[in-house]
């Protein structure tokens, strides 16, 4: 049961109800808290924001009545002068009030103030002819009531409530307007007066309604931010408009009431005195009801266990038997009378048991019955019985002794027939006696067989397989301080002995060899033959001398010809040794080491030998690094293309471009040909840089044309392996190849053997998909004027090395003119390669050279730079 099911249990149902009442009811009585103390604290700000606004009303309702004092008699006297309204002014101001100034404007233009000193500016002024107070004073004038502005900021410093007071005079026509007085209350005295300005006022006070306008005046005083956090709000009775006050406690209302915590925790008691009560008789109800269960499910699980072992038993025909060993007494039960074939007769005593044993077995079966009695370990045993109808069976026994509950000591067992299994035993031992000698058999024929396996069958040396288990065991084996020796040795000339006279002759000649390598070896080396032409010489090294000495003697040895059917054979051997430098060298890589040698001696012609060295091992590892990085390079995408542009030597614009291969390598920057070209050509991965240069460079022609350049032809190199290649028209029909603007160009160090049908198949069909053919390097290669006239090539591209010495070698600008001419005849179009100077160029031009390449016009560059470069037309500025 989950540990949810088990807390959803009846037991605890009551403690749940309980804890979600009490919950509830802690929820409703913390939201009723925080009700009060919301209503508490509101009255709280409304009692210190009541004396404000009183005293606000009172000093400006105060103030305004003493300027109407001024007025009444200014109505009695139009007449009235600067002296004698100073007077009248005078009076207003000793009674401690908050006027700043009054200014009376006789047909709106001042012409009396108060005090005079300090506002003499102020004399003049003419209201409609002021912007800033034209329209609180027109107000006035059209309602005929004061109109109250402000707060503003005075000229004179401070801020200023200014009260606008229209003055009708009586006249014989009625009443008369004689003009506007204005009064201006000192705002920062009427706030400290009131009290908005004192540091200890609790609450944060704003106000709006400037101009006397209430709630549509515009904020003047405090946070305007006050009135969208549910303020207390009040509003201010001024002469002439209204103004609203709004009030918050400092900081803001209090997310939580002050005595939230202790509300809370006396309610958490008080629920956690109610519930836990209930929870911990629901914790004792549900053991108590867990403890029913338990013993319900003991009883099922022990009825099923008894029912399991009375089929166990019936099925297994096992006999159970018990016995007291005090009193002698023997139980058994009905399957043990059938093992032993007794009926009910049997006096259920020792002595029946040991009256059916086989005598044989009768005294060792007796002794282990008295140990497991003596020592109550476990019984453990097997006997024969003779059974009363005649006959033997194998009876299996085990058994197990224990106190009985009046104190007795008994055994009780089982017994099983075994006796298919004894049979079975002894049928299987005689089965493994005749398999053994059965083994014995085949291990002679394995020994056989490994000889076969381990040795040359021709030559009778040791072969490949045996090659590796000793070098493995003499890796294992090495004798303090001696060091090994291997020698590499490959047969020259066996493969044309073997092609033209047959392959009799050939393992006549590795016969042959084989004895000399024996003759020329000591006892104690090793002489193996591992496949082909190739054998392999194990020795204790005697130093390089020695070793140099033995290979020289081979090799004098094999170039002695050897006659076969009265045919002289004549074959070399070249050798490659290398040494353990220390006697824990593995031998494998000991033997590498001599592979790298025979590979060094065939390169330097055969018929030698050669030892390996460090040097040498480092110019194999620098190849082996390079072709590794130049296959990673082609799966990364590494190998570019470059364009040099071909040049018209009359217009000089561009007929065409030649994409040469590029390597972009990681570490060490773009890379040309000589870098990796060797190694592609070892490692038979230029047809694949071939066609990667082939594909960007169709890519880019088509690019290029999108972007408004034409470029008439595109040159790519074909490498004679892929011109080979059988499947090259197949991947050139998947390519988009626009008809005429591309051509291949083939080296002339090509030989156009009309027997290679591939090659001319290949270059008939690529001809055929609109593609030109090129001959590159002219002038240094196998090209003649035959193999023009069968290839007929669209272009021929005379050799740098040919361009080069025009400018000082007549004999060389004659060869170049002879060579143009040629093309001419034959309607070729030549292409000179290595214009290095304008020199250069201005005397192919005189040849009438179709085209010109080289640095004096372009270096290669990458398909943006060319775009860039022919945009600029960067070739004329040269």
């Amino acid at each position: 049961m989950s540990r949810l099911s088990r807390h959803l249990a009846p037991s605890y149902l009551p403690a749940i109800i309980a804890a979600v009442v009490v919950a509830v009811a802690g929820v409703l009585a913390d939201n009723q808290n925080r009700i009060v103390s919301e209503a508490r604290q509101r009255s709280e700000v409304a009692d210190a924001l009541n004396p404000i606004r009183s005293r606000l009303e009172s000093s400006v309702n105060g103030n305004i009545q003493l300027v109407r004092g001024l007025i009444a008699t200014i109505e009695t006297e139009p007449d009235m002068q600067q002296q004698r309204f100073g007077e009248l002014a005078r009076g207003v101001f000793s009674e401690g009030s908050l006027l700043r100034n009054i200014a009376a404007a006789p047909e709106l233009v001042v012409a009396m103030v108060y005090p005079l000193k300090g506002n003499e500016k102020a004399i003049g002024l003419d209201y409609r002819a002021n912007d800033k107070q034209r329209s609180s004073v027109m107000r006035a004038v059209a309602s005929g009531e004061m109109v109250l502005a402000g707060p503003v900021d005075l000229v004179q410093g401070g801020r200023g409530l200014i009260g606008r007071f229209p003055v009708m005079t009586a006249s014989d026509d009625g009443n008369r307007f004689w003009g506007v007085v204005s009064a201006v209350i000192d705002v920062d005295r009427l706030y400290r007066d009131s009290g908005l300005s004192s540091p200890t006022l609790d609450i944060d006070v704003a106000i709006v309604g400037r101009d006397g306008r209430g709630r549509d005046g515009a904020h003047f005083f405090g946070d305007p931010a006050i009135f969208d956090n549910s303020p207390v709000e009040m509003s201010v009775s001024l002469p002439g408009g209204s103004w609203r006050m709004a009030a918050i406690p400092k900081g803001g209302w209090p997310a939580t009431p002050r005595n939230a915590w202790q509300v809370r925790i006396l309610i958490a008691l008080g629920g956690m005195m109610i519930v836990a009560p209930m929870i911990v008789a629901g914790r004792l109800m549900a053991e108590r009801q867990a403890n029913f269960r338990a013993l319900r499910q003991s009883k099922d699980q022990l009825q099923e266990l008894s029912h399991r072992l009375r089929i166990a038993l019936d099925t297994s025909m096992i006999g159970v038997w018990e016995l007291d060993a005090d009193s002698g007494k023997l139980l058994w039960d009905s399957r043990m009378r059938e093992l032993y074939g007794v009926g009910s007769s049997m006096h259920e005593v020792y002595e029946d048991w040991r009256n059916t044993l086989h005598p044989e077995d009768l005294a060792r079966a007796e002794a282990e019955f008295d140990a497991a009695l003596a020592t109550g370990e476990a019984y453990n045993t097997e006997f024969r019985i003779r059974l009363p109808a005649g006959g033997v069976r194998h009876i299996r026994a085990i058994g197990s002794t224990y106190i009985g509950t009046n104190g007795s000591r008994k055994i009780v067992g089982v017994n099983w027939d075994v006796t298919a299994d004894v049979e079975t035993r002894a049928t299987l031992s005689e089965a493994k006696r005749l398999a053994e000698a059965h083994s014995a058999e085949l291990e002679a024929a394995r020994h056989r067989m490994e000889f076969n396996a381990l040795h040359d069958p021709l030559t009778g040396l040791p072969n490949r397989r045996f090659l590796d288990q000793i070098l493995l065991d003499r890796s294992r084996r090495v004798e303090a301080g001696a060091k090994i020796s291997i020698f590499h040795i490959d047969l020259d000339r066996f493969k044309q002995i073997n092609d033209t006279m047959g392959h009799a002759a050939g393992d006549e000649i590795l016969k042959h060899a084989a004895s000399l390598l024996r003759d020329n070896a000591r006892q104690d080396d090793f002489v193996a033959r591992i496949g082909g032409d190739e054998f392999v010489i194990i020795r204790a090294s005697d130093g390089a001398d020695e070793d140099a000495a033995m290979a020289s003697r081979v090799i004098e040895a094999m170039s002695v010809p050897v006659r076969y059917e009265d045919q002289e054979c004549r074959i070399g051997v070249s050798i490659g040794i290398a040494a353990q430098t220390d006697a824990t060298d593995d031998l494998s890589q000991v033997l590498v080491n001599a592979d790298i040698a025979l590979y060094e001696a065939k390169r330097r012609g055969r018929n030698r030998q050669e030892t390996f060295t460090g040097a040498l091992k480092t110019a194999v590892l620098q190849t082996k690094q390079t072709a590794d990085e130049i296959l990673r390079g082609l799966e990364q995408n590494e190998f570019v293309a470059h364009f040099q542009p071909q040049f018209c030597p009359s217009s000089l614009d561009i007929i065409g471009v030649e994409a040469l291969a590029r390597w972009d390598h990681p570490t060490k920057g773009l890379l040309g040909p000589h870098a990796f070209l060797k190694t592609a050509e070892d490692i038979n991965v230029v047809a694949a840089i071939d066609q990667k240069i082939l594909e960007q460079a169709l890519f880019q022609i088509y690019r290029w044309e999108a972007n408004g350049i034409y470029v008439p032809k595109v040159s790519v190199n074909l490498s004679y392996p892929r011109l080979r290649d059988e499947g090259l028209i197949a991947q050139l029909e998947k390519l988009s190849i626009p008809e005429g603007r591309l051509s291949f160009e083939l080296l002339e160090s090509i030989s156009f053997d009309e027997n290679d049908m591939m090659v001319m198949s290949n270059i008939r069909r690529i001809k055929e998909l609109g593609i030109d053919i090129e001959i590159d390097d002219f002038g240094t290669g196998y090209a003649s004027i035959l193999s023009l006239l069968k290839l007929t090539p669209r272009r021929l591209k005379i050799d740098r090395q040919l361009v080069l010495p025009i400018l000082a070698s007549p004999a060389e600008r004659r060869l170049v003119a002879s060579i143009i001419d040629i093309g001419k005849s034959l309607g070729i179009d030549v292409i000179a390669e290595g214009v290095e100077t304008l020199e250069h160029a201005r005397i192919l031009k005189e040849m009438e050279c179709h085209g010109l390449q080289g640095y004096a016009f372009a270096r290669p560059m990458n398909a943006n730079d060319f775009a860039t470069f022919v945009f600029e037309r960067r070739w004329h500025a040269a």
